[in-house]
């Protein structure tokens, strides 16, 4: 790629991967249909690659675009980074802002990327709720939630910043002890961890045509960081977040051909707040930096 790059071409190419269609790229970045159509076509030809199949139901991400993507993430922190130098802490944003997300996504993934917020925003002070409750803020008990359901309410905006790829894993202990399964129905003849009321995980087992029933899991319980520190103990295979098994390297996956659904991640706020200079710094940044800490 010889000639000058153009930001706005990666803009409309992580919109396009994100929505899913040129109408829905084009709401995010403020353009019409077919400028990120010409982005999109600008940058595959700038590329030498095709980034897209075009369907009947929207735009099909191919597997150089989904390489890319990690790149492309990476230059759009880079450009939210230089804004919120020169917008942020020189602006003089400053006060409290409260945060609540699920337990693992509170207690794991947040923290490394609060701690870069911290320099990015320094005189923001963050508040921090480890719920898995949706109505924090409708009860107006937080500013910011990051969930894995997109609220239906009218009055809170959402943005689906990435997705939360899942796995089966086990420590290296447990597979030691009781072998490694190379096929799905191995899974039957091993240990699992599974949840106590929660029944997801028995739906899982239920869509890929295994009748499992809760006495199949020798360890159950519904509270996710003690669901993690039971795989981490080598109580048997569990089912748990890439970003959060990637934190010990004593976890290893087992059975990378089992498709297991990803759950979308979004960002949510109260319509009204985004015109707090606060909490919008806030809001940005967390959704520049989230889909990388993914």
């Amino acid at each position: 790629m010889n000639q000058a790059f153009d930001w706005s071409l990666v803009q409309s190419f992580l919109a396009a991967l994100d929505q899913g269609s040129l109408l829905g790229a084009a709401r995010v970045v403020g353009a019409s249909q077919p400028t990120v159509g010409r982005h999109i076509a600008e940058l595959e030809s700038q590329l030498g690659v095709v980034l897209f199949e075009r369907t009947g139901r929207g735009l099909l991400p191919t597997a150089t675009a989904l390489r890319l993507a990690e790149s492309a993430r990476a230059m759009e922190a880079g450009a939210h980074q230089l804004a919120r130098s020169v917008s942020g802490a020189e602006a003089g944003v400053s006060g409290s802002v409260r945060i609540t997300a699920s337990q693992p996504v509170a207690c794991m993934l947040l923290p490394p990327v609060l701690a870069r917020m911290r320099q990015a925003l320094p005189e923001v002070q963050v508040e921090l709720v480890a719920s898995n409750e949706v109505t924090n803020l409708l009860r107006r008990e937080a500013d910011i939630a990051l969930r894995m359901v997109r609220p239906d309410q009218a009055s809170l905006v959402a943005k689906r910043i990435g997705a939360v790829a899942l796995g089966a894993y086990a420590h290296r202990d447990y597979l030691r002890r009781r072998g490694t399964p190379r096929q799905p129905p191995d899974l039957l003849q091993h240990e699992l961890v599974g949840n106590d009321r929660n029944e997801d995980i028995l739906r899982g087992f239920a869509a890929l045509g295994y009748p499992v029933e809760r006495q199949h899991f020798a360890f159950r319980t519904d509270d996710l960081i003690a669901y993690w520190a039971a795989v981490r103990a080598g109580l048997g295979i569990g089912f748990v977040a890439q970003y959060l098994a990637r934190t010990d390297p004593e976890v290893l996956p087992v059975l990378p051909q089992l498709a297991l659904p990803q759950l979308p991640i979004w960002l949510t706020v109260h319509r009204e707040i985004r015109t707090s200079r606060r909490i919008r710094a806030v809001y940005d940044f967390l959704a520049a930096e989230v889909p990388g800490a993914l």
